[in-house]
């Protein structure tokens, strides 16, 4: 396992902490929402009727639903290619297979970054949760300075794509539970429709880099396409119901979960969206990947971090790993952004 730094001081760990809180909390708009099963965002889903119809109750419609589209996954995440792409002044646009009640979330917006003189090597580029323009750009440039065309794509309810009474993409991830998969299958099934169009525009070298909830859609999507081939997580996890239980930046989800629901009830609604349930997928397509994690992360805790690297081993995936000496949102400041951004396009120029 790569580290950059030597382990820190005690004092080093409790000024990094206090960076984190100071940075995470610099957000005051966060709401608690009311906690919600949302069975209304299931009635489009693959399937869904084979279960409501003999199940009333949303626990056990849950428990039904998620065994189903883990069984049959690729159905579940299946979709049908957009027949219209357009590319205007570098920004790409398509309809979303996936049609939600939000017009401006219905349109999926991506800002392309093309390398000269190269039309084999691109990689497609998920930002964070609540990320904004232009965030990630930097990277995408970097990378198209490198021979390595880049689409930052805009994930479902965020930039352009959220709801005009949204100050923040709370429907991407939130205490509406069935909402909260609709947004994952949407951006998963958003992601594989960009590989549609690199795959018609001549591409056949292709990577995809995703950050913090960008990195569980990016293995989702992975696992569900062959065509990805060089994977990069950029802070990685297990369950997608531990980091909202566990997460500093999701603290307003829990109390709002909270009394509702626990974590072993919440993991079962959202196994479907959690990326050790299509761990066998990947592990049965050929693929290199880079993980890396932060020590000091309280968002992603490092402890479910550190399972899924040993999950790559037991699974014996092709993969590198970096731990840096940092934490979630920190990684995003000096000098700790530029670290990162060397560890993941030197893997990206030496492997796609």
């Amino acid at each position: 396992m790569k580290t950059l730094l030597r382990p820190a001081t005690r004092r080093y760990r409790r000024w990094m902490l206090d960076w984190e809180n100071e940075l995470c909390f610099r957000a005051t708009d966060r709401i608690k929402r009311p906690f919600e099963y949302g069975l209304d965002w299931s009635v489009h889903w693959p399937f869904a009727y084979e279960c409501f119809s003999h199940i009333a109750d949303p626990v056990k419609f849950l428990n039904c639903y998620n065994e189903r589209a883990i069984a049959h996954s690729q159905e579940f995440f299946g979709y049908q290619t957009p027949n219209h792409f357009v590319l205007r002044d570098n920004w790409l646009e398509f309809g979303s297979p996936v049609q939600t009640p939000f017009s401006e979330n219905n349109t999926v917006r991506g800002l392309w970054f093309p390398a000269k003189n190269e039309k084999r090597k691109a990689v497609v580029v998920l930002p964070h949760w609540n990320s904004k323009l232009p965030q990630h750009n930097a990277l995408c440039a970097g990378l198209q300075r490198l021979g390595i065309s880049a689409l930052r794509l805009s994930l479902p309810y965020h930039d352009a794509r959220m709801p005009g009474h949204l100050a923040r993409a709370d429907y991407a991830v939130s205490s509406n539970i069935c909402r909260t998969i609709d947004a994952t299958r949407q951006a998963v099934i958003d992601i594989r429709a960009c590989f549609d169009w690199l795959e018609g525009e001549g591409f056949t070298q292709l990577g995809i880099v995703g950050t913090s909830l960008g990195s569980c859609y990016a293995f989702l999507a992975s696992a569900h396409d062959e065509r990805i081939a060089v994977n990069v997580f950029n802070h990685c996890s297990t369950y997608f119901a531990d980091v909202v239980w566990e997460g500093l930046s999701t603290r307003h989800i829990r109390e709002s979960l909270e009394g509702e629901i626990d974590l072993e009830l919440l993991r079962k609604c959202w196994l479907c969206i959690s990326p050790p349930s299509y761990s066998h997928l990947y592990t049965a397509k050929a693929k290199r990947s880079k993980f890396i994690y932060t020590r000091y992360d309280t968002t992603f805790p490092p402890h479910l971090s550190e399972r899924v690297i040993e999950d790559a081993r037991r699974f014996r995936w092709d993969h590198s790993v970096t731990v840096l000496p940092c934490g979630h949102y920190t990684m995003g400041e000096f000098p700790f952004k530029y670290m990162t951004g060397y560890e993941i396009c030197s893997f990206l120029k030496r492997n796609l």
